[in-house]
């Protein structure tokens, strides 16, 4: 899992508390049903940046390389 998609689940499970009349406390804060817009807006940009993840495939930190041929021959 990726820094991206833990943090949509963070924002998804204060979302989901709050909706449930719950107070939540992120990253140092309170925050309480007047908070859900803020909550909404930090969720879509790291569902942004966890679609920008996939769509990106290995290169964005995954495990992918390339090899290159230094001994002459064309291919």
């Amino acid at each position: 899992m990726t820094v991206a998609t833990e943090m949509v689940a963070k924002y998804l499970d204060a979302e989901t508390n709050l909706l449930l009349g719950k107070t939540v406390s992120f990253g140092g804060r309170t925050l309480t049903v007047e908070n859900l817009s803020e909550i909404r807006k930090g969720r879509q940009e790291w569902e942004r940046r966890a679609a920008a993840e996939s769509s990106a495939g290995p290169s964005m930190g995954g495990l992918g390389f390339s090899v290159a041929r230094f001994d002459g021959l064309d291919r």
